[in-house]
């Protein structure tokens, strides 16, 4: 996978864990995390609660683990390296946000039909 893939992937998670753990949890920090991706450093300010913090860590453990060099979805991925308990968390995590980020553009778009 490419740097500005993986840029493009972290980027995603961070989105992602973010809007679920806001509004699921209470406790949110303020975390800077240095990740590394073929002798490149990518800095990332996280706002997550410790349960969420250590599950994006993991993600991106796997992340940078992935032996594909053209990565395919985590869900049809032919050897998944997600720990099936995890994978579940991360799962649900996924659908929620997705979802919501999916209802917030719609809301948008019929907001500024009305503009």
């Amino acid at each position: 996978m490419t740097f500005e893939k993986y840029e493009i992937e972290i980027q995603t998670l961070k989105r992602f864990y973010e809007l679920y753990c806001n509004d699921k949890h209470l406790n949110q920090k303020s975390y800077t995390i240095n990740l590394i991706y073929k002798e490149k450093s990518v800095e990332l300010n996280l706002h997550l609660c410790e349960e969420c913090k250590e599950a994006i860590i993991y993600s991106f453990e796997r992340l940078n683990n992935c032996p594909h060099e053209i990565k395919p979805r985590c869900r049809i991925c032919p050897n998944p390296c997600y720990e099936k308990k995890r994978w579940k968390n991360i799962a649900k995590i996924m659908k929620y946000s997705a979802i919501k980020l999916s209802l917030s553009k719609i809301k948008s778009k019929i907001f500024n039909l009305f503009d």
